[in-house]
């Protein structure tokens, strides 16, 4: 999953409850996170990272594997009270491959960002990650580079 903030505890205790099923579990939370990932017995199968660079991101993307099963949605909504509960938010479900594979390259790409990637520990503190070898940013702009040099050939 990817989104600014994660604060609504209704979906907090979901993720817990498949955290404590086994259920591997990848969140990309730019902003506030209230969630404790690794928590022995809690959330022991849950990672939390913040990328906070170059651009205000505002994209959400929730993909859901189970065995062959998978869903996609992008929208607006963060899980939060506020947006869950007070606003009129909207989630669409992406069911084209192509589309597909971009979200899931991109969550890979932001999951993996040791530039401007923070890992958050089980005790709230944040953790900048070491390494400098990749930045989603950058690799978000190549990408759409390269795709726009072969669209126009």
């Amino acid at each position: 999953m990817k989104m600014n903030s994660l604060v609504d505890r209704r979906c907090i205790e979901a993720l817990y409850r498949a955290s404590r099923a086994g259920v591997p579990i990848d969140l990309n939370v730019r902003g506030i996170c209230c969630l404790k990932p690794g928590v022995p017995g809690v959330s022991d199968t849950i990672k939390v990272v913040s990328v906070v660079g170059r651009f205000l991101e505002h994209s959400r993307i929730y993909a859901f594997h189970r065995g062959s099963e998978h869903r996609y949605y992008i929208g607006s909504a963060d899980l939060m009270p506020r947006n869950l509960d007070s606003r009129v938010e909207l989630l669409a479900p992406i069911e084209n491959p192509s589309l597909r594979a971009e979200l899931d390259d991109t969550l890979e790409r932001c999951l993996a960002d040791d530039t401007f990637g923070w890992v958050l520990s089980s005790d709230g503190s944040w953790h900048r990650r070491q390494g400098r070898t990749r930045c989603v940013h950058s690799e978000l702009m190549e990408r759409t580079l390269e795709e726009s040099a072969t669209a126009a050939q």
